[in-house]
């Protein structure tokens, strides 16, 4: 799929770019660590009450950061699934972890929509929207790609299917894939945690 292949070749891009500064001795993640990358840092988008929302403000949490859409058929919802089985657990363990869902739809995903969607994963999962021209400078500052394909009378659209993860001090650190397992996300979160990040 197109935008899982995308998706590896960033992952691959972000890998590669990082890899000469990287000691031996650093933790080892099932992600690829980004720490350092130009990504974001932040974005100011609208959350479905109309207020705007920023990345800063969850300080002192784990943030799981994704970009899709309501629609999208497999990539989304198995993202947002895993992410809810990821926070479970380590809210279990006393880990704070905010996920936000940032749509690559605007026209279609309305603020009810989008906050009916987020919320069939998880109740604190947090839905974000801007019109198309902030959701581009949006996505672009956080590397994601999108485009809307047509599909008969309608379309979808193809996007980069990877999940950042930010620390508790709003850095992004880590970008983590479609195929891999919450538990591999929940023990790359917890190393972060272990090393103070």
């Amino acid at each position: 799929m197109m935008r899982v292949r995308h998706s590896i070749v960033l992952l691959l891009a972000l890998a590669f770019a990082l890899a000469a500064g990287c000691a031996r001795d650093q933790p080892h993640y099932n992600g690829i660590d980004v720490t350092g990358a130009a990504i974001g840092p932040d974005f100011r988008l609208l959350d479905p009450d109309g207020k705007w929302r920023s990345l800063s403000e969850f300080r002192g949490q784990y943030v799981m950061l994704f970009f899709g859409f309501t629609q999208c058929p497999d990539v989304c919802p198995t993202s947002l699934a895993r992410a809810a089985a990821v926070r479970n657990a380590l809210a279990a363990e006393g880990i704070p972890v905010q996920v936000i869902f940032v749509t690559v739809d605007p026209e279609r995903d309305t603020p009810p929509l989008l906050r009916e969607y987020t919320k069939a994963f998880d109740p604190s999962f947090l839905g974000l929207r801007g019109d198309p021209k902030l959701t581009k400078e949006t996505a672009d500052a956080f590397r994601i790609f999108y485009e809307k394909v047509p599909t008969g009378k309608s379309y979808t659209m193809n996007h980069t299917a990877l999940t950042y993860i930010f620390d508790k001090e709003g850095r992004p650190r880590l970008a983590m894939g479609h195929n891999q397992s919450p538990e591999q996300y929940a023990a790359d979160i917890r190393t972060l945690k272990r090393t103070g990040s």
